[in-house]
């Protein structure tokens, strides 16, 4: 099994997944191409969103779907060609590429695995899935529910965003490590408020992540860069990352291939380190 692309020194990127690598939600894509919105709609009052994904997932098994369909479902969803160039690229460029997501490890696994960029990262972050000895996909939250609570009042009990870059940040060290932390949704707004100065932050434009911000720049260290398409994302982090890089660099003769062949590794519920994704 090929290793995960060797980092540069220095140029940490961390990427939310939903609506940041994806233009979608991709609760929402599954829920709504196999037919459970009606029961998302009637459970959605009295449930907290990651309890309610495992309950969802349950539904769907219990209307027949497998995890197979699930999976098959996920590839049919789009991913944009200007967010592949800017994965690809950025990891010839030999930045530590990361992602930190509220959604869960199947999904993220799934999609980034049939677009051939699963390997360009080197670590995953989120909300563990398994398909159970039933057949029937389960989904934990990040944050052990029976451990010890977070404590962050800006993040949702399953998953602080903002400890989780602590834990990369003291990881990389404090030396030549700068990060470029992307994102759109309002759990993104505690890990920002970690960064540095040195470091630069990319909301989507007009989500809740950038409204966030512009209610008081002030509370920020990092560099703000806003986006709104893949194609700005593209530009965006690539100027940045090239700025990052001194002397300026050039692609690297990696093997975009590689992206394809090899597993990032996947922080799990419970584990203070990083552990292989299994196939």
């Amino acid at each position: 099994m090929a290793s995960a692309p060797a980092a540069a020194p220095g140029v940490v990127v961390v990427f939310d997944f939903d609506r940041t690598i994806i233009e979608w939600d991709s609760d929402n894509w599954v829920i709504t191409k196999l037919g459970a919105a009606d029961a998302f709609r009637r459970l959605r009052p009295t449930m907290r969103w990651n309890p309610l994904m495992d309950r969802m997932m349950a539904e769907l098994h219990a209307r027949g779907k497998t995890a197979e369909d699930i999976r098959d479902c996920l590839r049919s969803a789009p991913l944009d060609a200007h967010i592949i160039s800017a994965i690809k690229t950025a990891a010839a460029l030999g930045c530590d590429l990361k992602v930190v997501s509220d959604a869960n490890t199947f999904f993220i696994e799934t999609i980034m695995a049939h677009h051939g960029v699963l390997g360009c990262f080197s670590e995953i972050s989120t909300n563990p899935a398994h398909v159970d000895a039933d057949g029937r996909l389960r989904i934990s939250p990040f944050h052990d529910s029976a451990a010890e609570p977070h404590g962050c009042s800006l993040c949702p009990e399953n998953m602080c965003k903002g400890k989780i870059i602590e834990k990369i940040q003291a990881m990389a060290g404090t030396n030549n490590h700068h990060f470029i932390y992307i994102g759109d949704g309002m759990g993104d707004y505690c890990p920002s408020l970690k960064l540095s100065e040195g470091d630069y932050v990319m909301p989507k434009e007009n989500y809740p992540l950038w409204k966030l911000i512009c209610s008081n720049k002030q509370l920020l260290k990092a560099e703000v860069h806003p986006w709104n398409s893949g194609e700005e994302l593209e530009k965006t982090l690539l100027m940045l990352v090239n700025k990052m890089i001194t002397p300026p660099a050039q692609v690297s003769s990696f093997d975009c291939s590689k992206c394809e062949m090899s597993k990032p590794a996947s922080t799990e519920v419970g584990h203070h380190q990083a552990l292989p994704v299994p196939h």
